[in-house]
């Protein structure tokens, strides 16, 4: 008896990921999830240099900064709750002086834009439709930082709002990295402080855009709707009833290698999973010549891996 409805997933036939490629996440906090398992896996990766961006404006801008070289100054920056903050990062980003502030953007722009230019993989994992545009400047901001909601206008994006914002991503990254491959993806989160309708129309919004920009060089993973079909029992959701836990996030990103790691990727993940989880081994008598051979065993392998792939570093 089957008990699920299974999405049907097609390995891609080209431009797998593997331990040579370079992979750069942009988007929602279930970016960083995924971003985590690249991490936990020793993949060369860059995961959200602003902090979490929850809609393709945001992303969009960061972009454009990068590979136009902007240099963030004072007029960039604002206090607030003995804070400064910058509307293009998240709050995560913000820092107790103006100055480490600044230094922390330009970093992170900078470092930004070398990956662009590097990276085999773009994954953009968008969040919402829904954005706030601060009335002041007619800006729309990546973060609201807590200031009084009367500071900002609420709005969603059109589909064609969307379309055009992700459609700029794609051509300025292509500019400077013709050989990239963008993998979009909508994230399984439901914002509900939105509204239940509100977030099914944003949702719905994100994916009719991200269908229009599609060609041989951008895919689509669906993570939302794995989340919303496969997995639809709250066992899969974190206490507040809206993220998906521990469990969910693991089903979806075997469910992501399934269609786009290479078989040797997932030779040396088996190698990279086993000394990982050794090196939480907590063994009852750490002097014992059983554990002790195990450690040499354990460094040995980790040398074969450091050999082969010289970024790999086990702390």
């Amino acid at each position: 008896m089957n008990l699920q409805t299974k999405i049907p997933l097609k390995k891609q036939e080209h431009n797998l990921i593997d331990y040579n490629s370079k992979v750069l996440l942009f988007g929602s906090c279930f970016a960083e999830n995924i971003g985590d398992k690249f991490n936990y896996y020793k993949f060369q990766n860059y995961i959200n240099p602003f902090g979490v961006l929850f809609h393709p404006i945001a992303i969009q801008r960061l972009v454009s900064n990068a590979i136009n070289g902007k240099k963030f100054t004072d007029e960039d920056v604002f206090l607030n709750n003995e804070q400064f903050h910058c509307f293009d990062a998240h709050s995560k980003v913000s820092q107790q002086t103006k100055s480490l502030l600044l230094h922390q953007l330009n970093a992170s722009l900078q470092k930004t834009s070398h990956y662009l230019k590097q990276a085999s993989h773009v994954v953009i994992t968008l969040g919402t439709a829904w954005v706030y545009r601060l009335i002041k400047t007619n800006q729309i901001v990546a973060n609201c930082h807590k200031l009084p909601q009367q500071n900002f206008q609420k709005q969603i994006l059109s589909v064609q709002n969307i379309e055009t914002a992700l459609q700029s991503i794609i051509d300025q990254i292509k500019q400077v990295n013709p050989k990239v491959n963008f993998i979009f993806t909508v994230s399984p989160v439901r914002h509900i402080k939105d509204g239940f309708i509100e977030n099914t129309q944003s949702k719905s919004h994100l994916i009719t855009a991200i269908h229009q920009v599609l060609d041989s060089q951008s895919f689509y993973f669906p993570s939302y709707e794995i989340m919303m079909d496969e997995l639809r029992d709250y066992r899969f959701y974190k206490p507040d009833m809206l993220h998906p836990n521990e469990t969910a996030v693991q089903y979806i990103w075997e469910r992501f290698n399934d269609v786009w790691m290479s078989d040797l990727a997932k030779s040396t993940m088996d190698d990279v999973a086993f000394i990982q989880k050794g090196l939480l081994h907590k063994p009852f008598n750490p002097n014992s010549d059983a554990h002790l051979n195990f450690l040499k065993k354990l460094k040995a392998r980790q040398q074969m891996l450091i050999d082969k792939f010289s970024f790999i570093k086990f702390s």
